[in-house]
């Protein structure tokens, strides 16, 4: 049988690697230890000598030269998680070994979570409810996009941006986005018209962010972006705070009390105290709980035990990450 490790944060062992997943896994893999942690193996790297395949998540210690001596053996990595970045070295890379991540389950979650959110802004379901609950009574009415013949705009077309751009073709609404490596092809295939990202904040209804956090993308949305927003429109930014500068978007969003953001995310994160965001009528903020959570999470360990079965099977994966295409650590 292959020798297999679990390594992953304490608080996240239940709830990604259940009792049953955890004894599916025992009947192909022989594990040398019972489930770890990063600290746990680095106080005694002596626990990895014979491990061919490690299965991790959320907390998964950097793979560099230290940790890659004490696992000679290491053949497979199966990541119940999304990036692979925060783990990833040059040293990893330098092994061939082969690495799988459960991106794809986990950015369902996140998917679900903007999809409401969009079409909840098309009501502006934000601006009753936060007036209703501030002022005792229902606000006077106000225009509404509403679900027909709307404007979304999607900045990125990652996995997550092409999902949402598949459950959006379900509605009638027109899909803008911006993503420079981005074929028009591609994007016809998506049924979405690639734009300009000024043009995106200028004809949408609703923005929604997907870009991932690189030093290309930070600060990437400015003030004037969010300026020249469409009369009561709605910005949700479900990926990384650091992408909209935040000064300038207060800024814009106090000036425009039409305008509604709906944050999972902040930069810093979560924002510090006293923050104008905290009391803002247009903003919404959420704990960063679009990804995964609760029963949701088996559904990570669910994909990567698929993958660990086509890898034992000789069968191609669907989704492993090659070197070329991984993200770079920061």
């Amino acid at each position: 049988m292959t020798k297999g490790l679990i390594i992953i944060a304490p608080e996240w062992l239940e709830p990604v690697y259940g009792p049953e997943e955890q004894a599916e896994l025992a009947r192909w893999v022989e594990f040398v230890a019972p489930p770890q942690t990063a600290d746990s193996v680095r106080r005694d790297p002596t626990l990895l000598r014979d491990v061919e395949v490690i299965f991790c998540g959320w907390g998964t210690p950097v793979m560099d030269e230290a940790f890659l001596a004490a696992v000679p053996n290491l053949r497979a990595v199966f990541h119940a998680a999304g990036s692979i970045r925060a783990f990833t070295t040059d040293a990893f890379w330098a092994r061939d070994i082969l690495v799988t991540t459960a991106a794809a389950a986990n950015a369902v979650a996140v998917v679900d979570y903007t999809l409401a959110a969009i079409l909840f802004s098309l009501r502006h379901g934000w601006y009753y409810e936060r007036s209703a609950h501030s002022q005792g009574a229902f606000p006077p009415r106000r225009p509404m996009p509403g679900g027909s013949g709307s404007t979304i705009g999607l900045i990125s077309l990652g996995l997550v941006g092409r999902k949402v751009a598949e459950r959006l073709r379900l509605f009638d609404l027109e899909i803008l986005a911006y993503d420079p490596f981005v074929t028009p092809a591609d994007a016809a295939g998506l049924g979405v018209s690639l734009v300009k990202l000024e043009e995106i904040f200028a004809r949408s209804d609703v923005v929604s962010l997907h870009a991932p956090w690189l030093p290309e993308t930070e600060g990437m949305i400015t003030g004037a972006h969010f300026a020249a927003m469409r009369q009561g429109a709605t910005f949700i930014n479900t990926a990384r705070g650091a992408v909209a500068r935040e000064a300038e978007m207060i800024r814009a969003l106090l000036g425009r009390p039409d305008l509604c953001a709906v944050l999972d995310v902040t930069w810093p994160e979560p924002p510090a105290a006293g923050s104008p965001l905290y009391g803002m009528a247009n903003v919404f903020l959420t704990p960063h709980i679009a990804g995964t959570s609760g029963r949701e999470c088996r559904r990570l360990s669910r994909c990567v035990m698929d993958e660990f079965h086509r890898w034992r099977q000789g069968i191609p994966l669907l989704h492993a990450v090659a070197k070329s295409a991984a993200p770079r650590r920061a």
